[in-house]
């Protein structure tokens, strides 16, 4: 990851009205608490998504309940006037696509913020974009429907004042350097190689992976060959042993339904060429074999085009 020089400035003191990319899990996450201290535009290309939040609102559950939080929703091309703070958090494969948009809603030196999966994002996304990292989790029941899972930090290299507004709408944000958000983008992306894939293609929660010895086995290996990856890329994570951190992740998470594995179900694209698709790339280019990762990410290829089934 390259340095970019960035020129971002809050020009008052005010809160300004936020636009979130995308209409799913994370976005309705981060749209449903942001909008308890600021004006959320929720902009995106699916079309009942954007007609359900427009109608009810999103449908927010957590542990306290469930609750309906009223935001703006837009179709992806609708005219608003910019914005000087958006955050991306749409699918991988859909990032070029909103690239195009960004100009049309972003302020000259507004601030954009990918906290997207995989690998590939940022570079999409022009010298205003600011990478990041999030642990936090959301299952998406329904267009504009959300439950939230587990909770996680997120890092972002962003000015202070993105980081306290984050930190106002409940989340345990941290501002961070550009090599810090790489190490902590390449560990998250560790894990999900050894997790996402397998829970989309065996169709199990994060935490069943544990219970068979033979799926477990095949987590270690795709995490482990992500970090060794990483390390030939001079790039050094924030833990130190990648198998371990994959079992405990699942572990933490057991009851969720992985983001893969959610695409699979609804007959959605993955972003397997953004996670295990793009650490065979780069292990190519570092001389690194990754054959588990090669292999799931073959076959979560060949299951996207798969009818679905129940869960």
């Amino acid at each position: 990851m390259t340095a970019r020089k960035r020129d971002i400035t809050n020009p008052d003191a005010k809160v300004p009205p936020i636009v979130i990319f995308g209409a799913g899990a994370m976005a309705c996450l981060f749209a449903a608490r942001l909008a308890g201290v600021s004006k959320v535009i929720l902009v995106d290309a699916w079309a009942e998504a954007i007609a359900a939040i427009r109608e009810r609102g999103i449908q927010y559950e957590d542990v306290q309940g469930r609750r309906v939080i009223k935001v703006q929703a837009e179709l992806l091309g609708t005219p608003l006037d910019p914005v000087g703070l958006a955050f991306v958090l749409v699918k991988s494969w859909q990032t070029e696509s909103i690239s195009e948009f960004l100009p049309r809603y972003l302020n000259p030196g507004g601030c954009v913020i990918s906290l997207q999966n995989g690998l590939g994002n940022i570079e999409k996304l022009g010298a205003n974009a600011c990478p990041g990292s999030t642990a936090e989790g959301a299952t998406l029941l329904g267009p504009g429907h959300v439950t939230a899972g587990g909770s996680g930090p997120t890092h972002i290299v962003a000015p202070g004042w993105v980081v306290d507004l984050l930190r106002s709408a409940g989340f345990d944000s941290y501002g961070c350097s550009e090599s810090e958000a790489q190490s902590l983008l390449w560990g998250k992306l560790s894990v999900s190689c050894g997790i996402n894939a397998l829970t989309a293609l065996l169709r199990i929660r994060n935490g069943d992976l544990l219970q068979r010895p033979a799926a477990a086995g095949l987590m270690v290996r795709a995490a482990m060959e992500c970090a060794a990856v990483a390390r030939a890329s001079g790039i050094e994570l924030p833990f130190t042993d990648a198998g371990c951190q994959v079992k405990q992740v699942a572990e933490r998470t057991a009851q969720n339904k992985s983001s893969m594995l959610q695409d699979i179900l609804r007959g959605a694209p993955t972003e397997c060429d953004a996670i295990n698709g793009a650490v065979v790339v780069e292990g190519s280019r570092a001389g690194v074999p990754t054959p588990v990762n090669e292999v799931l990410w073959r076959l979560v290829k060949a299951a996207a085009h798969s009818d679905r089934s129940g869960f």
